[in-house]
């Protein structure tokens, strides 16, 4: 009797052990998953920001590119305007007076 007593109670130890074990291999499991999900959250995270700053220097040189053709069309055209009224300010005057007055 005391013998299979001993062996109950040994069964049951190593069913404990076996429970720990395993326990602790979960928790290591869960621990090494949260680190390669962290690791994996970090090298997307860096990658977009890589990609950001890339997209940013693009587009900050396709707006300085446009903003400097803009300019450059704003300067011709308001040189061709000077010009067309330097050549035609005294036929447009005259226009004028002679529709108001007739």
């Amino acid at each position: 009797m005391q013998d299979m007593i001993k062996r109950i109670i040994e069964a049951d130890n190593q069913v404990k052990a076996i429970k720990e074990a395993n326990e602790e291999a979960v928790e290591k499991d869960k621990q090494r998953m949260e680190a390669e999900i962290a690791a994996i959250q970090k090298k997307y995270t860096n990658d977009a920001q890589a990609e950001i700053a890339k997209n940013r220097e693009y587009l900050d040189k396709l707006f300085a590119k446009k903003s400097a053709e803009i300019t450059k069309k704003q300067e011709e055209s308001r040189l061709r305007l000077r010009e067309n009224y330097g050549q035609n300010r005294e036929k447009w005057v005259d226009e004028l007076v002679s529709r108001v007055i007739g």
